[in-house]
Protein backbone atom coordinates (compact mmCIF):
# COMPACT_ATOMS: atom_id res chain seq x y z
CA UNK A 1 0.00 0.00 0.00
CA UNK A 2 1.04 3.59 -0.48
CA UNK A 3 1.92 6.02 2.32
CA UNK A 4 -1.62 7.22 4.07
CA UNK A 5 -0.74 11.19 2.74
CA UNK A 6 -3.64 11.06 1.27
CA UNK A 7 -5.45 10.30 4.40
CA UNK A 8 -4.86 14.00 5.87
CA UNK A 9 -8.54 15.19 5.16
CA UNK A 10 -10.20 11.84 6.65
CA UNK A 11 -7.67 12.41 9.79
CA UNK A 12 -8.84 16.12 9.97
CA UNK A 13 -12.56 15.39 9.53
CA UNK A 14 -12.34 12.21 12.08
CA UNK A 15 -9.74 12.87 14.74
CA UNK A 16 -9.72 16.45 13.83
CA UNK A 17 -5.67 16.17 13.23
CA UNK A 18 -3.47 17.35 10.42
CA UNK A 19 -1.40 14.90 9.17
CA UNK A 20 2.43 16.13 8.18
CA UNK A 21 3.91 13.33 7.29
CA UNK A 22 4.24 9.29 7.74
CA UNK A 23 7.02 6.42 7.94
CA UNK A 24 6.75 3.07 7.22
CA UNK A 25 6.67 0.55 10.75
CA UNK A 26 7.57 -2.98 10.05
CA UNK A 27 6.43 -6.38 11.33
CA UNK A 28 3.21 -7.29 10.02
CA UNK A 29 2.59 -9.89 7.54
CA UNK A 30 -1.07 -8.61 6.37
CA UNK A 31 -1.30 -4.88 6.21
CA UNK A 32 0.84 -1.76 6.08
CA UNK A 33 2.05 -0.17 9.13
CA UNK A 34 2.65 3.76 9.35
CA UNK A 35 3.86 6.25 11.88
CA UNK A 36 1.71 8.99 11.35
CA UNK A 37 3.81 12.25 12.75
CA UNK A 38 1.28 15.23 13.63
CA UNK A 39 1.21 18.64 13.08
CA UNK A 40 1.52 19.12 17.13
CA UNK A 41 4.43 16.36 17.12
CA UNK A 42 2.22 13.33 18.56
CA UNK A 43 2.47 10.06 16.65
CA UNK A 44 -0.29 8.01 15.71
CA UNK A 45 0.03 4.02 14.64
CA UNK A 46 -2.21 3.24 11.16
CA UNK A 47 -2.69 0.32 9.23
CA UNK A 48 -3.45 0.23 5.80
CA UNK A 49 -5.13 -2.26 3.35
CA UNK A 50 -7.28 -3.29 -0.03
CA UNK A 51 -10.81 -1.81 1.01
CA UNK A 52 -11.75 -5.72 1.06
CA UNK A 53 -9.78 -5.98 4.22
CA UNK A 54 -11.63 -3.63 6.02
CA UNK A 55 -13.51 -6.18 8.16
CA UNK A 56 -10.06 -7.50 9.55
CA UNK A 57 -9.47 -3.98 10.70
CA UNK A 58 -13.31 -3.58 11.77
CA UNK A 59 -12.54 -6.90 14.36
CA UNK A 60 -9.11 -5.69 15.75
CA UNK A 61 -10.79 -2.57 16.79
CA UNK A 62 -13.43 -4.53 18.63
CA UNK A 63 -11.09 -6.77 20.04
CA UNK A 64 -8.82 -4.07 21.73
CA UNK A 65 -11.59 -2.23 23.24
CA UNK A 66 -13.04 -5.65 24.84
CA UNK A 67 -9.16 -6.22 25.79
CA UNK A 68 -9.15 -2.69 27.42
CA UNK A 69 -12.56 -3.61 29.08
CA UNK A 70 -11.23 -6.24 31.05
CA UNK A 71 -7.86 -5.35 31.47
CA UNK A 72 -9.26 -2.13 33.28
CA UNK A 73 -5.47 -0.49 35.29
CA UNK A 74 -3.86 -3.47 36.35
CA UNK A 75 -3.69 -5.22 33.22
CA UNK A 76 -1.51 -5.18 30.21
CA UNK A 77 -2.11 -2.32 27.53
CA UNK A 78 -3.01 -1.86 24.34
CA UNK A 79 -3.23 0.46 21.87
CA UNK A 80 -6.57 3.06 21.53
CA UNK A 81 -8.79 2.09 18.46
CA UNK A 82 -9.35 6.08 17.10
CA UNK A 83 -10.95 5.64 13.87
CA UNK A 84 -11.72 3.31 10.95
CA UNK A 85 -12.86 3.03 7.84
CA UNK A 86 -12.70 3.20 3.82
CA UNK A 87 -9.81 6.65 2.88
CA UNK A 88 -7.93 7.39 0.07
CA UNK A 89 -9.07 4.63 -1.73
CA UNK A 90 -7.38 2.14 1.13
CA UNK A 91 -9.24 0.76 4.42
CA UNK A 92 -7.95 2.26 7.66
CA UNK A 93 -7.57 1.51 11.14
CA UNK A 94 -5.81 4.54 13.48
CA UNK A 95 -4.52 3.72 17.03
CA UNK A 96 -2.90 5.54 19.47
CA UNK A 97 0.76 5.27 19.56
CA UNK A 98 3.17 3.05 22.24
CA UNK A 99 6.50 3.08 22.36
CA UNK A 100 7.89 0.00 22.23
CA UNK A 101 11.26 -1.10 23.73
CA UNK A 102 13.18 -2.44 20.41
CA UNK A 103 15.24 -4.88 21.60
CA UNK A 104 14.35 -7.48 23.89
CA UNK A 105 17.80 -7.81 25.49
CA UNK A 106 16.66 -4.11 26.96
CA UNK A 107 14.10 -5.36 28.88
CA UNK A 108 13.99 -6.40 32.67
CA UNK A 109 13.07 -9.70 33.31
CA UNK A 110 10.32 -8.55 36.02
CA UNK A 111 8.96 -6.50 33.49
CA UNK A 112 7.81 -9.52 31.75
CA UNK A 113 6.87 -11.05 35.08
CA UNK A 114 4.69 -8.24 35.58
CA UNK A 115 3.06 -9.02 32.23
CA UNK A 116 2.67 -12.49 33.29
CA UNK A 117 0.89 -11.21 36.23
CA UNK A 118 -1.15 -8.76 33.99
CA UNK A 119 -2.73 -11.11 31.74
CA UNK A 120 -3.78 -13.04 34.89
CA UNK A 121 -5.92 -10.13 35.91
CA UNK A 122 -7.29 -9.06 32.33
CA UNK A 123 -8.38 -13.05 32.24
CA UNK A 124 -9.14 -13.29 35.36
CA UNK A 125 -11.37 -9.74 36.03
CA UNK A 126 -13.17 -10.92 32.71
CA UNK A 127 -15.51 -13.50 34.02
CA UNK A 128 -17.81 -11.18 35.57
CA UNK A 129 -17.29 -8.28 33.16
CA UNK A 130 -19.21 -7.67 30.04
CA UNK A 131 -16.70 -6.25 27.59
CA UNK A 132 -18.68 -5.47 24.62
CA UNK A 133 -22.03 -5.30 23.55
CA UNK A 134 -24.13 -8.77 23.58
CA UNK A 135 -21.23 -10.73 25.43
CA UNK A 136 -22.19 -13.51 28.12
CA UNK A 137 -19.49 -13.23 30.59
CA UNK A 138 -19.90 -16.18 32.53
CA UNK A 139 -22.53 -18.06 30.48
CA UNK A 140 -20.80 -19.83 27.40
CA UNK A 141 -17.87 -19.87 25.33
CA UNK A 142 -17.27 -18.03 21.86
CA UNK A 143 -17.73 -14.05 21.02
CA UNK A 144 -21.18 -12.56 19.65
CA UNK A 145 -19.38 -12.39 16.36
CA UNK A 146 -17.34 -13.98 13.73
CA UNK A 147 -13.55 -12.08 13.36
CA UNK A 148 -10.02 -13.37 12.24
CA UNK A 149 -7.12 -15.50 13.03
CA UNK A 150 -4.51 -13.53 11.23
CA UNK A 151 -5.87 -13.87 7.70
CA UNK A 152 -8.61 -16.42 8.38
CA UNK A 153 -12.15 -16.53 9.35
CA UNK A 154 -12.73 -17.58 12.67
CA UNK A 155 -16.16 -18.57 13.53
CA UNK A 156 -17.52 -18.02 16.82
CA UNK A 157 -20.94 -18.22 18.50
CA UNK A 158 -21.71 -19.34 21.57
CA UNK A 159 -21.83 -22.99 23.35
CA UNK A 160 -21.66 -23.76 26.74
CA UNK A 161 -19.82 -26.90 26.52
CA UNK A 162 -15.73 -25.73 26.05
CA UNK A 163 -15.05 -29.10 24.43
CA UNK A 164 -17.59 -28.40 21.94
CA UNK A 165 -16.76 -25.36 20.73
CA UNK A 166 -13.39 -25.73 20.41
CA UNK A 167 -14.00 -29.02 18.52
CA UNK A 168 -16.72 -27.43 15.90
CA UNK A 169 -15.55 -23.85 15.93
CA UNK A 170 -11.79 -24.23 16.24
CA UNK A 171 -10.68 -27.47 14.83
CA UNK A 172 -12.90 -28.80 12.15
CA UNK A 173 -13.10 -25.82 10.13
CA UNK A 174 -9.39 -25.64 9.50
CA UNK A 175 -9.11 -29.32 8.98
CA UNK A 176 -12.33 -28.88 6.51
CA UNK A 177 -10.43 -26.21 4.99
CA UNK A 178 -7.24 -28.48 4.95
CA UNK A 179 -9.17 -31.45 3.13
CA UNK A 180 -10.94 -28.84 0.72
CA UNK A 181 -7.63 -27.72 -0.49
CA UNK A 182 -6.48 -31.20 -1.26
CA UNK A 183 -4.45 -31.90 2.18
CA UNK A 184 -6.72 -34.02 3.97
CA UNK A 185 -4.72 -35.62 7.19
CA UNK A 186 -5.04 -38.66 8.62
CA UNK A 187 -7.13 -39.83 11.42
CA UNK A 188 -8.27 -36.64 11.15
CA UNK A 189 -11.76 -37.26 12.58
CA UNK A 190 -10.78 -39.70 14.76
CA UNK A 191 -8.31 -36.76 16.27
CA UNK A 192 -12.01 -34.55 16.67
CA UNK A 193 -13.76 -37.15 18.11
CA UNK A 194 -11.32 -37.69 20.85
CA UNK A 195 -10.25 -34.09 21.04
CA UNK A 196 -13.89 -33.72 22.78
CA UNK A 197 -13.05 -36.72 24.77
CA UNK A 198 -10.14 -35.41 26.18
CA UNK A 199 -11.85 -31.87 26.96
CA UNK A 200 -15.37 -33.15 28.53
CA UNK A 201 -13.80 -33.41 32.05
CA UNK A 202 -12.32 -29.75 31.55
CA UNK A 203 -14.18 -27.19 33.35
CA UNK A 204 -12.60 -23.81 32.77
CA UNK A 205 -14.05 -20.21 33.15
CA UNK A 206 -14.95 -18.49 29.92
CA UNK A 207 -12.36 -15.82 30.01
CA UNK A 208 -11.90 -13.42 27.24
CA UNK A 209 -8.42 -14.33 26.03
CA UNK A 210 -6.57 -12.92 23.39
CA UNK A 211 -6.68 -15.89 21.01
CA UNK A 212 -3.31 -15.00 19.01
CA UNK A 213 -0.66 -14.14 21.79
CA UNK A 214 2.84 -15.00 20.02
CA UNK A 215 5.35 -12.90 21.11
CA UNK A 216 5.11 -10.77 18.08
CA UNK A 217 1.45 -9.36 19.47
CA UNK A 218 3.10 -8.67 22.90
CA UNK A 219 5.93 -6.29 23.96
CA UNK A 220 7.21 -4.11 26.90
CA UNK A 221 7.02 -0.42 26.27
CA UNK A 222 9.97 2.11 27.13
CA UNK A 223 7.85 3.64 30.13
CA UNK A 224 8.41 -0.41 31.35
CA UNK A 225 4.56 -1.39 31.03
CA UNK A 226 3.49 -4.82 29.52
CA UNK A 227 1.74 -4.44 26.05
CA UNK A 228 -0.62 -6.98 24.16
CA UNK A 229 -2.40 -5.73 20.30
CA UNK A 230 -3.19 -7.31 17.19
CA UNK A 231 -5.94 -9.58 19.03
CA UNK A 232 -8.27 -12.58 17.84
CA UNK A 233 -10.59 -12.33 21.02
CA UNK A 234 -13.02 -14.89 22.14
CA UNK A 235 -14.35 -16.31 25.58
CA UNK A 236 -12.54 -18.87 26.18
CA UNK A 237 -10.12 -21.48 28.16
CA UNK A 238 -7.36 -19.45 29.78
CA UNK A 239 -4.85 -21.81 29.06
CA UNK A 240 -5.17 -21.17 24.97
CA UNK A 241 -2.96 -18.01 25.23
CA UNK A 242 -0.06 -19.63 28.07
CA UNK A 243 -0.06 -22.57 25.29
CA UNK A 244 0.31 -20.00 22.74
CA UNK A 245 2.78 -17.94 23.83
CA UNK A 246 4.83 -21.44 23.98
CA UNK A 247 4.30 -21.84 20.33
CA UNK A 248 6.98 -20.29 18.52
CA UNK A 249 9.13 -18.87 21.60
CA UNK A 250 9.82 -15.63 22.25
CA UNK A 251 8.50 -15.21 25.80
CA UNK A 252 11.04 -15.68 28.66
CA UNK A 253 10.00 -18.18 31.79
CA UNK A 254 9.67 -14.99 33.80
CA UNK A 255 6.45 -14.28 32.04
CA UNK A 256 4.98 -17.81 32.59
CA UNK A 257 5.98 -17.67 36.18
CA UNK A 258 4.22 -14.29 36.68
CA UNK A 259 1.02 -15.71 35.17
CA UNK A 260 1.43 -18.52 37.54
CA UNK A 261 2.00 -16.86 40.74
CA UNK A 262 -1.16 -14.97 39.84
CA UNK A 263 -3.38 -17.44 39.01
CA UNK A 264 -2.14 -21.17 38.86
CA UNK A 265 -3.23 -22.87 35.60
CA UNK A 266 -4.94 -26.60 36.56
CA UNK A 267 -3.06 -30.30 35.72
CA UNK A 268 -3.41 -31.41 32.76
CA UNK A 269 -2.92 -28.11 31.02
CA UNK A 270 0.44 -29.63 29.48
CA UNK A 271 -1.66 -31.58 27.04
CA UNK A 272 -4.42 -29.22 26.57
CA UNK A 273 -1.43 -26.99 25.63
CA UNK A 274 -0.45 -29.00 22.79
CA UNK A 275 -4.02 -30.17 21.31
CA UNK A 276 -4.92 -26.25 21.52
CA UNK A 277 -1.69 -25.28 19.94
CA UNK A 278 -2.80 -27.98 16.91
CA UNK A 279 -5.52 -25.30 15.81
CA UNK A 280 -2.66 -22.43 15.51
CA UNK A 281 -0.45 -25.18 13.22
CA UNK A 282 -3.58 -25.64 11.46
CA UNK A 283 -4.04 -22.08 10.39
CA UNK A 284 -0.70 -21.86 9.20
CA UNK A 285 -0.83 -24.71 7.15
CA UNK A 286 -4.27 -23.43 5.59
CA UNK A 287 -2.14 -19.90 5.03
CA UNK A 288 1.13 -21.00 4.33
CA UNK A 289 1.60 -24.72 3.69
CA UNK A 290 4.48 -25.97 3.31
CA UNK A 291 6.54 -27.74 6.34
CA UNK A 292 3.16 -27.01 8.16
CA UNK A 293 1.19 -29.76 6.71
CA UNK A 294 4.27 -31.85 8.44
CA UNK A 295 4.03 -30.55 11.68
CA UNK A 296 0.03 -31.00 11.64
CA UNK A 297 0.24 -34.42 10.97
CA UNK A 298 2.97 -35.11 13.04
CA UNK A 299 0.75 -33.39 15.70
CA UNK A 300 -2.42 -35.83 15.44
CA UNK A 301 0.04 -38.70 15.89
CA UNK A 302 2.29 -37.48 18.30
CA UNK A 303 -1.86 -36.40 20.64
CA UNK A 304 -3.03 -39.94 19.56
CA UNK A 305 -0.16 -41.78 20.94
CA UNK A 306 0.52 -39.92 24.04
CA UNK A 307 -3.26 -40.68 25.45
CA UNK A 308 -2.90 -44.13 24.53
CA UNK A 309 -0.38 -44.31 26.66
CA UNK A 310 -1.64 -42.55 28.93
CA UNK A 311 -5.18 -44.68 28.69
CA UNK A 312 -7.07 -41.88 27.71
Amino acid sequence: MPPPDTLSPWLAERLGVELVGSTPVGGGCIHSAWCLHLATGSRLFAKTNTPSCLPLLEAEAEGLLALAAAAGDEGPQSPVPLAHGLAGGSAVLVLSWLDLESSRSAVDIQQWRRLGAALAHLHRSSLLRPCMAADRPGEAFGWPTDNFIGSAPQRNGWDEDWGRFFVQRRLAPQLEHLARGGNPLRHAEWLLERSGEWLAEHRPDPCLVHGDLWSGNAAITTGGQGAIFDPAVYRGDREVDLAMARLFGGFPAAFFAGYAAAWPLPPGHRFRSDLYNFYHLLNHANLFGGSYLGQCQGRIDTLLSRAAQEGN
